[in-house]
């Protein structure tokens, strides 16, 4: 059990929204991986890593940015990834938020998932009490273990699925594993439901948007990037402009991610739910 009242400055509860100065340090480039609040990804403002490391569990994981990494600094003492992609609690970033005056959107585990199974679902309270405390924050919670993130939130962990500033979601790379993360995802009691079809690897038909507040598409990058269609993603697009869900277009990916860009069909698409576009 971690005491969330220690991270809290002197006369605040839990539920206060705190603002404090940050405290600020010069950090190497995995710190700043592990704990940003610069985020180079385009749909978020910062991530926040109190889980550290994975298990690859679908086609989307094969080339995990994250394991690739992590793994450089396997046996590096004292370095953050000093254990590699090894599943680590860090409960010592627990307090991020809360050292964040400005309100961010926050990416929850960017190196990490937080519902796979060896988390233990006291520490994911212990997460998402923070996500309480620091309720001036939009966190954005984004796994691919849907079933113990839809039992949890059904469950022991109710109050954490009907916190308005916590969003979560599926992600989505084909019909096989993807669709039944997005089924099961309609399920899940949250304030916005939101959808990361990336890396897109394949036509995913006419998917059914109900239910789900956001849809954010993009093609996998890297050296062994598997390449993604123009025709799949003017689908997506085209099935969330029907049904009126904002739509993200984060990139194209492939060997050369900067050269490709963000454009579709001659535009960016930078649509966000409701909650931030009012």
């Amino acid at each position: 059990m971690y005491d969330l009242a220690a991270l809290l400055p002197a006369g605040c509860d839990n539920h206060a929204a705190v603002a404090f100065e940050p405290v600020f340090a010069v950090c190497s480039l995995s710190d700043c991986l592990a704990m940003s609040d610069r985020s180079p990804i385009e749909w978020t403002d910062a991530t926040w890593n109190p889980v550290r490391g994975c298990m690859k569990v679908s086609p989307g994981c094969k080339h995990c940015y994250a394991e690739t990494f992590a793994e450089r600094f396997r046996g590096v003492p004292g370095h953050p990834f000093e254990q590699g992609f090894d599943l680590r609690l860090v409960p010592e970033k627990l307090d991020v938020p809360l050292r964040w005056r400005a309100p961010r959107r926050i990416f929850v585990n960017s190196m990490s998932d937080l519902f796979q199974e060896n988390v233990p679902t006291e520490y994911i309270a212990e997460v998402g009490r923070v996500m309480q405390a620091a309720s001036w924050h939009t966190y954005q919670v984004l796994t691919k273990r849907h079933e113990r993130m839809r039992e949890l939130l059904c469950g022991d962990l109710a109050w954490l699925g009907a916190l308005s500033h916590v969003w979560f979601g599926v992600s989505v790379e084909n019909r096989l594993h993807g669709l039944p993360r997005l089924e099961s995802l309609r399920e899940t009691p949250a304030a916005v439901r939101f959808l990361s079809i990336e890396p897109l690897l394949e036509d995913l038909g006419q998917i059914d948007l109900s239910g789900i507040d956001w849809v954010i598409v993009g093609g996998e990058s890297g050296p062994r990037a598997r390449p993604m269609k123009e025709q799949w993603v003017l689908s997506i697009r085209d099935r969330c402009r029907a049904t009126r869900v904002p739509f993200f277009f984060k990139q194209w990916g492939g060997v050369q991610k900067s050269r490709n860009g963000r454009a579709l069909r001659g535009r960016t698409w930078d649509e966000l739910p409701a909650l931030l576009n009012s």
